[in-house]
């Protein structure tokens, strides 16, 4: 069986799964929840806003340096490994690096994306 039947395979059982589970919902005669039943609870306690509720554009910008800075840590691990090989190189790269990173870190600084009030 080559690749293609192999893929075949399981978008076909997925299929027969998914029409299993169908049937056997519908076979039992389980009823449709009802509105306080299909909201969502932490514990047991109603929620105080809706899930839908947006976001202020500030969580955005800290998410965005969140993951640049964890991104840095990702090239910083190997580049470990790299400069002892290296040298100066190495070492000039990492600081051109860092380098952009705080200049992104003093921009959002700037434009108060620290403050959450």
């Amino acid at each position: 069986m080559g690749g293609i039947g192999a893929a075949l395979l399981v978008v076909v059982g997925s299929l027969v799964a998914i029409g299993v589970t169908q049937w056997v919902w519908a076979a039992t005669g389980v009823r449709d929840l009802t509105v306080p039943e299909r909201v969502p609870f932490a514990g047991g306690v109603e929620p105080e806003f809706h899930a839908w509720n947006r976001f202020h554009i500030r969580y955005y910008a800290m998410a965005l340096l969140f993951l640049a800075f964890d991104m840095e840590m990702v090239f910083m691990y190997p580049w470990a490994v790299v400069f002892i090989r290296e040298g100066l190189l190495a070492l000039i790269e990492m600081l051109m690096f860092i380098l952009i990173l705080v200049v992104g870190m003093v921009y959002a600084w700037r434009e108060k994306s620290f403050e959450w009030a």
